[in-house]
């Protein structure tokens, strides 16, 4: 089940204003997606993600299939009731995981076979068991199984791989069997535009629910990304969600809504949180840097979340220096809010049909880049 509702347009650029409606509820869009990659944002519970605002996260098809098991899973009563989240998610097909095992893999037309990185097991996935795996998660949105090349493969590599990507896209789109999931398709090509336009035109005319752009967070320039997206996002079709699939920090997340997309996720807020760096409106902000030891200062003091309501800077590099559980829980908290909040706010603009990228990118200055 997926309908999209286009609520408005920018005057000015190809941003949406946009609502989705899933079998677990509605997503205001655009919208960012928390990564919960085995079941969990990491260091965070269902509440504390209600608490967030967040409508819709992220679940990973080649962590679940590996651990617990798609089938413990589905005899729990499906992933919503298995983590007790009873919003929407959406879970990737694997593949990016999996194709990211090159050592570990075999990759044929038939599918791709691979070791378990948990414990070297052999496992196979083809476009009918991802689809599979999905459904017996029972997320709101699945992906389909896509392969997904490196940056700078060769052209011809990044050919033969868009021509299974495609072959693979009808044998998910045929083996789907439950009306209440809605099934993406994955646009590929890497930097090459004529491969991209071709891929795009080719999904389009299967009649996805939805469609993503992939394989662009694998080690192309944020000027590649922006290029590739700009190019991307406008030949998919209006009345349809479009997705880009890992990207990133919050400029990403602006270019990309300025160019007309509805969906993200991303690793960043989460992870760079734990390696101790924070989002803030004045920049980015290392919490193990020594100017903070005596600080009373909030990490940011335009921020209402709960962990600038309540704490220190002081308070919590003591807790990142002595490795406090506690840490995780409460600078997650704030690089999330972090992310939803400049979603909410874009929204917000788009409704006024006031939204300026350029104003946006000044805006977020040193907050808008940096890897963790």
């Amino acid at each position: 089940m997926l309908r999209f509702d286009l609520l408005s347009t920018s005057t000015t650029t190809r941003a949406r204003r946009g609502r989705l409606t899933l079998s677990h509820g509605t997503v205001e869009t655009p919208v960012f997606m928390p990564v919960g990659t085995a079941a969990s944002v990491k260091s965070l519970d269902s509440r504390d993600l209600e608490g967030l605002g967040a409508e819709i996260i992220l679940g990973n098809t080649y962590h679940l299939m590996l651990r617990p098991g798609d089938d413990l899973v589905a005899r729990r009563g499906g992933l919503h009731r298995f983590m007790d989240w009873s919003r929407c998610i959406l879970t990737d097909s694997g593949g990016f995981q999996v194709f990211s095992l090159s050592t570990l893999r075999r990759l044929t037309d038939a599918g791709v076979t691979f070791r378990s990185h948990v414990d070297g097991s052999l496992f196979e996935l083809t476009p009918e068991r991802a689809v599979a795996i999905q459904e017996n998660l029972g997320s709101d949105i699945a992906m389909q199984l896509d392969e997904c090349p490196p940056a700078l493969a060769p052209k011809a590599d990044v050919a033969a791989a868009v021509r299974r990507s495609t072959a693979w896209a009808r044998r998910c789109l045929e083996a789907k069997k439950r009306g209440d999931q809605a099934l993406f398709g994955i646009v590929q090509g890497a930097l090459f535009e004529d491969l991209r336009a071709e891929h795009a035109a080719t999904l389009v005319s299967m009649g996805f629910a939805g469609y993503a752009i992939g394989g662009v967070s694998v080690g192309e320039s944020p000027e590649d990304i922006d290029r590739i997206v700009r190019l991307t996002a406008p030949q998919l079709p209006a009345d349809k969600p479009r997705y880009l699939m890992g990207v990133g920090t919050p400029s990403d997340l602006v270019r990309g809504v300025a160019a007309g997309v509805d969906m993200f996720d991303c690793v960043m807020p989460t992870r760079n949180a734990r390696n101790g760096m924070l989002f803030t409106s004045q920049g980015r902000l290392v919490i193990k840097n020594a100017e903070h030891r005596e600080s009373d200062l909030p990490l940011d003091a335009g921020c209402g979340c709960y962990t600038c309501r309540h704490y220190s800077r002081a308070y919590l590099r003591h807790l990142y220096v002595a490795k406090e559980i506690t840490y995780y829980r409460l600078a997650t908290l704030h690089n999330l809010s972090f992310y939803l909040e400049l979603m909410r706010s874009i929204r917000a603009e788009l409704e006024r049909d006031a939204f300026d990228p350029a104003v946006w990118l000044r805006r977020l200055g040193g907050a808008g880049e940096g890897a963790g």
